[in-house]
C-alpha cells in the first residue's frame, strides 16, 4: 500500500510539472541569444562549466556517454556534442513530448530522445560517464521524486562519473511552481558522495539591465556572488 501511495504521488507531480510549464511561458525573445544580459550569462555558465569538466580530468570529452534528465528542447545536448561528445553516445530524457519534439528537430542524427520520468529511469546501473541535470529540480515539489530523481542519477553514474548541476538556490517569489534546491538538500540527496558546487549566475533582470552598458559591471557583481542564484556543481561517488 505504501509503495501505491509513492507512485501515485509521483504521477500526481509529474502531471503538475507538465501542466506548469504548459501555463508558464516567457515573452518571446526572453532567452534570446540576441540579447545582451542573456548572452553574458550563457558564456560564463559555459566558460565555468568547460573549466570544471578539463579540473575532473575530462577534457577530452570523446568518448563520453552523457544521459540528460530534463534535456527539454536539446540545448545542453547539443553543447556536450559541440565540445566532442558523439551524438551516438548522448541520452536525453523528458516529461514532455512537445519539448523532445523540438529536440528532435534541433538535434543531429543519432542521439537518443525519450519521453520518460526521471523518477524510473530505464537505463542499466553505471551506464553513463556524465549524467546532467540543469533546471529540473527547482521544478520538483514532491520531496519523494526529487529524492527518487537523486538515486535514479546515482546509479546510472559510473563509479568514475561526474553528475553536473546546474539549478536556483533561491525561491522565485513570482512563481510558486519552483523551489529553489540549497546546499544541505543537495548534501541530503547525494550521501556519501564528494559535492563541489559554486554560486554562479548574476540574477537575470539585472544581467538584462547592466549588459548592454557593460559586461565589465556584471563581472564584477558576479564575481561577489551574493547576488548570484544557480549553484554549478559536480557530484561524484565516493
Amino acid at each position: 500500500m505504501k509503495t501505491d501511495t509513492k507512485s501515485s504521488s509521483l504521477d500526481h507531480e509529474e502531471a503538475r510539472i507538465r501542466s506548469a510549464y504548459q501555463r508558464i511561458a516567457k515573452p518571446p525573445g526572453y532567452y534570446s541569444w540576441f540579447d545582451p544580459g542573456n548572452l553574458f550569462l550563457i558564456q560564463e555558465r559555459e566558460k565555468l562549466l568547460l573549466k570544471s569538466l578539463r579540473r575532473h580530468g575530462r577534457e577530452p570529452l570523446a568518448g563520453s556517454r552523457l544521459l540528460e534528465v530534463g534535456c527539454g528542447s536539446g540545448y545542453w545536448l547539443r553543447e556536450f556534442i559541440k565540445w566532442g561528445v558523439s551524438p551516438g553516445d548522448v541520452t536525453g530524457i523528458d516529461l514532455r513530448s512537445d519539448a523532445l519534439s523540438i529536440a528532435a528537430h534541433l538535434c543531429p542524427q543519432g542521439v537518443t530522445l525519450q519521453c520518460a520520468s526521471g523518477s524510473t529511469l530505464s537505463f542499466q546501473d553505471e551506464s553513463f560517464d556524465l549524467v546532467l541535470q540543469s533546471l529540473v529540480f527547482t521544478s520538483i515539489l514532491d520531496e519523494d521524486m526529487r529524492q527518487c530523481m537523486a538515486q535514479e542519477m546515482l546509479r546510472v553514474v559510473k563509479r568514475t562519473g561526474l553528475i553536473l548541476w546546474y539549478d536556483f538556490h533561491v525561491n522565485n517569489p513570482w512563481n510558486p511552481n519552483v523551489r529553489g534546491v540549497r546546499k544541505a538538500e543537495i548534501k541530503r540527496l547525494f550521501p556519501n558522495c564528494h559535492i563541489k558546487l559554486e554560486r554562479v549566475s548574476l540574477v537575470l533582470p539585472l544581467a538584462k539591465i547592466l549588459a548592454p552598458w557593460s559586461w565589465i559591471t556584471c563581472y564584477l557583481l558576479g564575481s561577489l556572488r551574493f547576488l548570484n542564484t544557480h549553484y554549478l556543481g559536480v557530484i561524484q561517488k565516493i
